[in-house]
């Protein structure tokens, strides 16, 4: 058993990591900490009571190498980057679930902060598991990417080939409210959320950016993403519809179904997919279609599980030997 541990178990990623790291049959989980600590980890989580008893620590990197081979980070963008920067001496391996060590240091700056840690950022492998699986193997620092630009480039990335880059790429992405996290805002009140929906940041989205570059490094191609989120009301789950201009005649969901032909957790349907069917799961689901040189292309997943928490714990499988698939989650939360 790989002893492993979680730096930020109080929010919804740190409880879905929690909640599979049980049941995994190589973790043992034998670390939780947050950046207050001093709390057990039943009374942050109250579905936890009668699972689960274990102390909640203040977080610390020297404690968290001295307990753990491997560590889950799952904390906001810029707490990550010190622990990172602590942890990566003591040979700890490290799956950060932050925009941290996600984008180039200049994309980041851009549209994050300063970064305090740019040394490590070159030997971080991106978590994409289906485009970056071998690199993640020999890996000892995953970035995780974001929910938006997992479903996104899921969907699109094996019709960058076939579409017009010059054209620009539309991005219509629907969200349920659990992926604004568990602090309070505005935003995610009740009274604002339910019987609602609506665009936040359209545009002006910082994950266009993460699109858009990844994009770029896996296919070469420079392409101007036009990315508009809406917030919906539904706790989880994640809607996206992709818009593009083909330069050539295909069938899509041929390049679909030849494209991930060997890779077990991306399902191809056959009409317009659902968020219900992921929800619960890891996996992705995506349906395409064309109309002249018109391209829609149509995913799903969980944003907690598959745009977090479930390909998170994939990239750990395969850092430390382990099948991918094993302690994953694939039954989805249906009816």
């Amino acid at each position: 058993m790989i002893k492993v541990g979680i730096v930020g178990a109080s929010g919804y990623t740190g409880l879905e990591l929690i909640k599979m790291l049980l049941a995994h049959p190589g973790f043992e989980l034998v670390y939780l900490a947050t950046t207050t600590g001093d709390e057990m980890i039943e009374k942050i989580h109250p579905s936890l009571q009668g699972v689960v008893t274990m102390p909640v620590e203040k977080a610390d990197a020297s404690s968290v190498a001295k307990s753990c081979e491997l560590v889950f980070l799952s904390l906001p963008h810029q707490a990550s980057m010190g622990f990172v920067r602590q942890l990566t001496g003591y040979g700890t391996k490290i799956v950060d679930l932050s925009a941290d060590y996600r984008l180039e240091l200049d994309t980041y700056e851009k549209h994050y902060c300063a970064h305090e840690d740019a040394e490590h950022l070159s030997s971080a492998v991106y978590g994409l598991i289906e485009y970056y699986r071998e690199k993640i193997k020999s890996a000892s620092l995953v970035a995780g990417p974001g929910c938006y630009p997992t479903a996104t480039l899921l969907g699109i990335l094996p019709f960058i080939p076939y579409i017009d880059t010059n054209a620009p790429l539309f991005v219509d992405a629907k969200s349920g409210v659990s992926g604004a996290g568990k602090k309070l805002s505005e935003t995610t009140h009740f009274v604002t959320v339910n019987d609602n929906i609506f665009a936040y940041n359209p545009l002006k989205h910082r994950h266009a950016p993460e699109i858009a570059e990844k994009i770029q490094k896996i296919h070469g191609a420079v392409m101007n993403v036009n990315f508009v989120p809406h917030l919906i009301p539904m706790t989880r789950g994640e809607l996206i519809s992709v818009y593009a201009t083909l330069k050539e005649d295909i069938d899509p969901l041929e390049i679909l179904k030849k494209h991930y032909a060997n890779d077990r957790f991306v399902r191809i349907r056959e009409k317009p997919v659902d968020t219900k069917s992921t929800a619960g799961t890891h996996f992705c689901d995506i349906y395409a279609a064309k109309q002249g040189n018109g391209l829609f292309v149509n995913s799903a997943i969980d944003n907690l599980l598959r745009g977090a928490s479930s390909q998170a714990l994939a990239a750990a499988n395969l850092m430390c030997g382990y099948d991918e698939g094993m302690g994953i989650p694939v039954i989805a939360y249906v009816p």
